[in-house]
């Protein structure tokens, strides 16, 4: 029976794992797999006892997968927080935690849209085309899971909303999303940074107040119906 706990990657065979100093385990037949996804549920069923964490590496990133448990621990855990969870004060929580979350959102939307309009300062014969870039911008990235990099925490608003801003220029006013790329290191990146100075040449050209042309694919995009 194990008696420490241990951070474990998913064996090449099913059912099998790999300790972190490459010896393949096979886990307690009285054990049972708990996927990720319930945090209180994972962490109760951690306090009561060993567990094996299993986690896979994405990039420079481990995310974890699950843990291996004793199978009565994960009962009495999934007991436990169910009957937690089916109390009135934890239905008031969850209501005040929704709340919460909203407000946090709207408050993160309304700040987002306005960094946008200072980082487009377009001529004032343009607001109008300001406003609606920094709407569309807005809307695409700062939905909660998009996985933009608007919902990036780790740089500055002012540095995601330039990207956020870049980022939406290349998929809606270049050719980027039909491009044949080669699969070549760096070719991708490359790619981009072309782009990007282009849309920066773009959006300096309406910071100036020059006349429009109608044919310009940031106009186009902004003016085509939703």
């Amino acid at each position: 029976m194990p008696t420490k706990n241990r951070i474990v990657s998913l064996g090449y065979k099913k059912g099998t794992v790999v300790s972190e100093e490459g010896e393949v385990l096979v886990p307690p037949a009285d054990w049972v797999y708990l996927a990720a996804g319930d945090g209180p549920l994972t962490r109760n069923v951690k306090s009561r006892g060993v567990s094996w964490q299993v986690q896979v590496q994405m990039g420079r990133r481990n995310i974890k997968k699950g843990i291996w448990a004793p199978g009565e621990n994960v009962a009495a855990a999934k007991k436990e927080v169910e009957a937690k969870r089916a109390t009135p004060q934890y239905e008031k929580r969850l209501a005040a935690d929704r709340d919460r979350r909203a407000r946090k959102q709207q408050a993160y939307v309304e700040d987002f849209y306005g960094e946008t309009l200072t980082f487009l300062a377009f001529h004032p014969d343009h607001q109008d085309f300001a406003e609606k870039l920094a709407r569309a911008v807005t809307e695409h990235a700062t939905p909660v899971g998009s996985g933009t990099v608007a919902r990036t925490e780790c740089i500055p608003v002012a540095e995601r909303v330039q990207a956020a801003v870049i980022a939406w220029m290349r998929h809606n006013t270049t050719a980027y999303d039909r491009m044949s790329i080669a699969r070549i290191k760096g070719k991708r990146r490359e790619v981009r940074r072309m782009l990007a100075q282009r849309s920066n040449a773009l959006l300096d050209s309406y910071r100036r107040g020059n006349v429009v042309d109608p044919n310009c694919p940031l106009y186009r995009a902004l003016i085509k119906p939703v």
